[in-house]
Parts: structure tokens; C-alpha cells; sequence
């Protein structure tokens, strides 16, 4: 073991000088899609060169993309506090979580158990599997671990809300039926360690909080949960062997479940975002985001705005009038957040790349 120690971390404000888009703008919606790191696109940019230059055949293509997946699937791992064999590569949250909840093969009248506060990356496909005799219920947040009964095969939700902010409840820790979070506001945002969960399965994105490229993503499949499981649709990346024919079966780990293919550009952007976040220390990128977005809360309460409870996270919800409107206003004013769907609410969503000036230029922007 190596008794080196460990790089200093870098200081936010240079983290923060890593991001283009924050010279101009105070981008404050991570929980869409996360700012891009200029080392990110350079890196992507090197691949897609070289490809140009090189063609995109013969076995040295080939194992490089092999190379780039195995990199950013330990890099991904990391996140999770999970071993890198037992982390899929897919291309979003949503696929990672069809992939599970397929590879199952629950059955009519069996049932899952979900939130009333869920994404509808989650949404669509329980409701492909209620359209298959699956018995969907919704329980409301803080209660979705009491709504278990005797029927329910699987637990599905948020790990964070994405419209609150709150955590999921303590008690899906304790629960003998499987536990599948969606990660999409988790991975990247706050720590995240699926054992201490209690998840089976854990889907996130790449985009979002990781600051990786769109059509990248990530899930945690335990291995007693893979006991249970079928290979959904099984393609030449997961296979042990190609030159098996039809006799060819599936990798034994993670691998399995697999996303086809992932641009080597793409996995090399990726893991380069990652390595810019590193950097800064984890620990550092999650303890200022959450202070950041709490300092938020108190401010916009303080405006006059009744703020959605919430826990120590880095999301922040709000009522306002209009909200789809006032999106508009405050990208005129240079501040980027988003509104949900079908209610007057605003969500912010701050990260280590953001800074005290974004949080005035938001409160600036709004009308007192």
C-alpha cells in the first residue's frame, strides 16, 4: 500500500474556473444536466480527432473503448462505494431502472411499491410494467417503507426527491423486499454508499451531477439481487464469450447489464468530468453545494417565498407565481433554473461550481 499522500484538493474557485458557462451566467440547474468542464470536451475532442485521423476499425479501437468503459465503470463505482463488477454503464437513470425491473419478470398481481413524488423517468417504466398485470401503489413519501405488504416484490423511488429535495426515508434500510433508488439528484450531489442505503439498485445519470456528456449513465446491481434476475436483452458487450453462438451466455457480474454501446468520446468525457471533481475532493464538492442550497433556502424565505421542506441536500423548491414565466425572466437576467410541470414552483440546484455571487444574482432577479 502506498504511503503517499494524497494530492491537495483544488480550491472551489478553481474548480469553479473550470466551467466556461459560469463567466456568463449563473447556471443553477445541475439537477437537468450539470455544466460542462472544459477538460471534458477537450478529452471528447481528443477521441473523436483521433478517430477521425485513425478510422474507427481493428482491435486497437476496439480495446480502447474496452479500456475507457473499465475506467469510468471504477470511477462510477467510486461514487457508489460499490465494487466496479457489480456497476452497469446504461445511458440514463430511466434505463438503468427498465433494465432492472425487466431483468425481474414480476408478474401479474405482484407489486411494487413507489412514492408520490417520483420523476417521470421512473414513472414510465412502472407503468409499462402495470400495463403488464404488475400492481403499481403509490404511498406518500415519508411513508413509502409502512406501505410494503405481503405482495410487494420490489420497492422503487427517489433516493432524493427531485421536486423536494428530501432524502428517502431511513427505514427502506431495514426492508427484505429489494430496494431499487433512483439516483438521478443522488450520485455526484451528495455522498452516496448503496449498502448503507439498503439498495439493491441504484440508477443515476452521468449529465447531471457527474457533469458528464448526455446519453450516459450508471447502476448498481448487488449481486444477491442478480441471483434473481434474468439478462433482459443480452447483446455482444455482455457477453462472456462472442464466439459461442447461440450457446454464448451472459458476464456473471454487472456487465451484464450493460447500455449496447457507449461512444468512446462519450466515455472519455465522462470519466474527464469525473476526474475534475475529484480534484476538488468529494468531500469538499458535497459539503459546499449543501451549504450553498441551504443558505438559499433561509434567503428566498426571507423573500417572501414559502420554500418546499427539504433536507440537507442540493435542491431548492419554491413557490412562484407563474413559475414557467419567471424561468424566462431570470434567463434575461442571466440565471438559469428550472419550473416542474403543472405547478407554480421554481427548483434551483447547487453545486460546488457555483458561488455566493449566483446565489445574489437569483435573489436579485426575483421580485420582492
Amino acid at each position: 500500500m502506498s504511503t503517499e499522500a494524497a494530492p491537495p484538493a483544488l480550491p472551489l474557485a478553481a474548480l469553479r474556473a473550470q466551467f466556461p458557462v459560469l463567466a456568463r451566467i449563473a447556471y443553477l440547474n445541475a439537477g437537468t444536466n450539470g455544466p460542462l468542464p472544459a477538460p471534458a470536451i477537450a478529452a471528447a475532442r481528443a477521441v473523436s480527432e483521433r478517430e477521425q485521423a485513425d478510422g474507427r476499425a481493428g482491435m486497437a479501437h476496439f480495446e480502447r473503448r474496452v479500456e475507457l468503459a473499465d475506467e469510468l465503470r471504477a470511477a462510477y463505482a467510486a461514487r457508489l462505494g460499490c465494487a466496479p463488477a457489480d456497476l452497469a454503464l446504461t445511458t440514463s437513470t430511466t434505463d438503468g431502472i427498465a433494465r432492472v425491473l425487466l431483468g425481474l419478470d414480476l408478474r401479474p398481481g405482484e407489486e411494487i411499491v413507489t412514492s408520490d413524488e417520483e420523476h417521470p423517468g421512473l414513472l414510465g417504466p412502472l407503468s409499462a410494467q402495470r400495463a403488464r398485470g404488475v400492481r403499481v401503489r403509490i404511498a406518500p413519501w415519508a411513508d413509502v417503507a409502512e406501505a410494503v405488504g405481503p405482495d410487494t416484490r420490489l420497492v422503487a423511488c427517489s433516493h432524493v426527491s427531485w421536486r423536494s429535495g428530501r432524502f428517502a426515508p431511513a427505514a427502506l434500510a431495514s426492508l427484505d423486499v429489494p430496494v431499487l433508488l433512483d439516483g438521478a439528484q443522488g450520485a455526484g450531489a451528495v455522498g452516496v454508499d448503496v449498502a448503507a442505503l439498503g439498495a439493491d439498485a441504484y440508477a443515476a445519470a452521468g449529465q447531471k451531477w457527474l457533469c458528464g456528456p448526455e446519453g450516459t449513465g450508471l447502476l448498481y446491481v448487488s449481486p444477491a439481487l442478480r441471483e434473481r434476475m434474468r439478462v433482459p436483452a443480452p447483446g455482444y458487450g455482455n457477453l462472456a464469450d462472442t464466439s459461442a453462438g447461440l450457446d454464448a451466455v451472459a458476464w456473471e457480474d454487472a456487465r451484464a447489464y450493460d447500455t449496447p454501446a457507449l461512444p468512446a468520446a462519450s466515455l472519455a468525457q465522462a470519466h474527464a468530468a469525473l476526474d475534475v471533481l475529484v480534484a476538488a475532493g468529494w468531500e469538499a464538492v458535497h459539503a459546499h453545494a449543501a451549504e450553498l442550497a441551504a443558505t438559499a433556502a433561509d434567503a428566498l424565505r426571507e423573500h417572501g417565498r414559502e420554500v418546499l421542506a427539504r433536507d440537507r441536500t442540493t435542491l431548492v423548491t419554491w413557490r412562484e407565481p407563474d413559475a414557467a414565466a419567471a424561468v424566462e425572466r431570470l434567463a434575461a437576467a442571466g440565471v438559469v433554473v428550472r419550473s416542474l410541470p403543472d405547478e407554480d414552483l421554481l427548483r434551483a440546484s447547487f453545486g460546488a461550481w457555483n458561488s455566493a455571487d449566483d446565489l445574489d444574482r437569483l435573489l436579485a432577479a426575483l421580485p420582492r
